[in-house]
Order: structure tokens, then C-alpha cells, then sequence
């Protein structure tokens, strides 16, 4: 929604489209790039090759959440610069040479925008002491330090500048959510009263666009050596890097340790029982972790979270990307299993 999309400005205007570039153009005062950029994903591979000198990261782990830790480690140690954004000293914040502490949402205003396309107000409930920022003073800063003459601006001012630029934003401010609630878009106008439902009786862009997907094998599939399936994902209790979630007294009592969910015919024939400590290894590290044995998995597979640093999945998983989507193989990486 918000343009963080390579080839997208916000409300999925293309970087491509010169009508688009120009508004943008003139609205910012300055010229911009009109070739889409760089995927989050082949950033890492282009720092190990050096075409990728400084980084800047705003509130993501990647040490934690993307496949590899060994190749995201080596990129991160490539680069000239590396400046995070971030609330707390995560696993990748360590690797950083400038550490900027932000703010959380409850310590801002701002809105977010939830899956069924509402925008909804945030309101600053608590301040903490502290040198940390909001994000916006942080970024507005850096343009200025940068030779960009960014006046500053507060939330409701960005969103206003939002809604100038972004057709589909084009009728929601923060006066209007403070009135009204949460409004869906597209709501193009201040007297639009939002879109529950995106297509009605016909698709918005007419008629709908079916191709069949060619089928691509995986890239990395189960041999002699490494003979399992291994899986990954999240578990109820915890977010992504369960930077937040994690410092939840409550909910690492209920899951706060690394895990591996094995079918009951393939820890029979290892000798592993459930709860027992095993090695999991790939072609690109080992991991020591606790099997749950039982039937939530298919013999031949198996699964993992990706949250704790006691045993996280993500030093076995593969880094090749999908063609298009540049998605990370999570779901199919081959992996040995053996009593630890």
C-alpha cells in the first residue's frame, strides 16, 4: 500500500508508468529513478558481490527470518555500512555499525491498514525515557543531512500527503478516521464512504485474468545424504522474529524453545522418542533441537518454527528464489535427522 514495493509507488502505481513518475516528480520537487529496484531478497546476494555497499534496515530481522543465516551473515559482513532501525538489540542489530532506536506503536500516532484493506487509527498511549525516536524524525533527518529539503512534517500531515498522491487513499485523513473509524479502500474522495467489498458483480478490472502456473520442481529435493522434507513457519504464540512477542513472560512459559515436528515411523526408525534431542543438518549447517514425535506430519517430512535462537530452522533452509515473486524456497529444503 505504502510503495515498499520495488517497482511501486504508494497505492500500486508503477515505477514504470511515465504519467505516474511525473506527479511523484513534481509533487518531491527532484528527478527519480524510473527503473524499478531491488528486490529485498537479491540484496544479499549483491552485497557478497559487492554491487550492494551500504544498508539501511527498518525494523526487520533477517538474521532470524530469511533462509541461509550463513549467507545472510557473510552479506552483512560484506557491506561498507549497515545502519538499523530498530526497537530492540535483535540478531541483526548486532551486526550493524549505527544503531537508531525508534518508537513502537504505542508510543505514535499513525495509522494501520489491516488485511480486509482498513485503515485505522493508532494513537500514542505511553512515553518511555529514552533516546529512541519517531521513525519519521529519524527519516526526515537523514533527507535533510542528505541535501533533500524535507520540511517536518507530523502523521497527519504525511497521511494528508499520502492521500494527494495515492488515488485509491485519496479521501481518508486522520481527521476523517477520528470522526468516522476505520475506512477501507479505495475511498478516492472525502465523501466516499469506502469499498467493503473490492469486486462487485465484475472484477475492477474488468474481466478477471486466469493462466494455468507451469510446474517448477524444487529447487533442492531429498536424496540418500539428507533424505527428509524439512518445513518451516510460525506458531500461534509468537511474530516473525518474536522480537516483541518474545519478551512476553507468558507466552515463552507456552513455547519458548526450538522444535521439530516428526512423523512417528521416521523417529522409530533413528531410535528418537518424543522429546528426545536431536542433529538436524542440511548442505548448509546443523541445528541441535527437541523432536515432537506424533502424525502432524507425513512420514518423510518435517517441520519447524523459525522463532527461537536455541535451534532456528533458518541456518538449514535454502536461499534460492522464486523467478518472480524472488520468494525464498521456505517450504522444501532436505534435511538429515540423527540422534543427538
Amino acid at each position: 500500500d505504502m510503495g515498499a514495493m520495488p517497482g511501486d509507488f504508494p497505492g500500486y502505481q508503477k515505477v514504470s508508468n511515465p504519467e505516474v513518475l511525473a506527479k511523484f516528480e513534481k509533487a518531491w520537487g527532484t528527478k527519480l529513478n524510473p527503473n524499478p529496484g531491488t528486490h529485498a531478497t537479491d540484496i544479499f546476494p549483491a552485497a557478497i558481490r559487492g554491487e550492494v555497499k551500504g544498508l539501511y534496515i527498518f525494523g526487520e530481522d533477517p538474521i532470524v527470518t530469511d533462509p541461509d543465516t550463513n549467507h545472510v551473515i557473510k552479506a552483512l559482513e560484506s557491506l561498507d555500512f549497515f545502519v538499523m532501525n530498530e526497537l530492540f538489540m535483535t540478531e541483526t542489530a548486532q551486526y550493524a555499525d549505527v544503531i537508531l532506536p525508534g518508537v513502537s506503536y504505542a508510543e505514535k500516532e499513525g495509522t494501520f491498514s489491516n488485511t480486509e484493506r482498513r485503515v485505522q487509527r493508532v494513537r500514542k498511549a505511553v512515553e518511555l525515557e529514552g533516546e529512541m525516536r519517531l521513525d519519521t524524525d529519524i527519516f526526515i533527518d537523514i533527507m535533510n543531512r542528505m541535501g533533500y529539503p524535507q520540511p517536518h512534517l507530523t502523521s497527519a500531515e504525511i497521511m494528508d500527503e499520502i492521500a494527494s498522491l495515492t488515488p485509491s487513499f485519496g479521501g481518508i485523513s486522520h481527521e476523517r478516521l477520528d470522526r468516522e473509524g476505520g475506512l477501507q479502500w479505495p475511498c478516492p474522495s472525502k465523501d466516499h464512504p469506502g469499498t467493503p467489498i473490492m469486486h462487485v458483480g465484475k472484477f475492477t478490472r474488468g474481466l478477471g485474468w486466469f493462466y494455468p502456473a507451469e510446474y517448477i520442481p524444487s529447487a533442492e529435493l531429498p536424496d540418500d545424504e539428507y533424505p527428509i522434507i524439512l518445513m518451516t513457519g510460525r506458531i500461534l504464540y509468537h511474530y516473525t522474529t518474536r522480537a516483541m512477542t518474545g519478551k512476553t513472560e507468558g507466552l515463552m512459559q507456552i513455547a519458548g524453545k526450538s522444535f521439530i515436528e516428526m512423523n512417528e515411523k521416521d523417529a522409530e526408525a533413528i531410535g528418537v522418542k518424543d522429546g528426545d534431542r536431536v542433529k538436524v543438518s542440511s548442505r548448509r549447517g546443523e541445528i541441535e533441537t527437541t523432536a515432537r514425535v506424533g502424525t502432524k506430519v507425513s512420514p518423510g517430512e518435517t517441520w519447524m518454527p523459525f522463532h527461537f535462537p536455541d535451534g532456528n530452522c533458518n541456518w538449514l533452509t535454502n536461499a534460492a528464489l522464486d523467478k518472480y515473486a524472488r520468494i525464498p524456497e521456505y517450504k522444501v529444503c532436505a534435511v538429515k535427522v540423527e540422534k543427538a
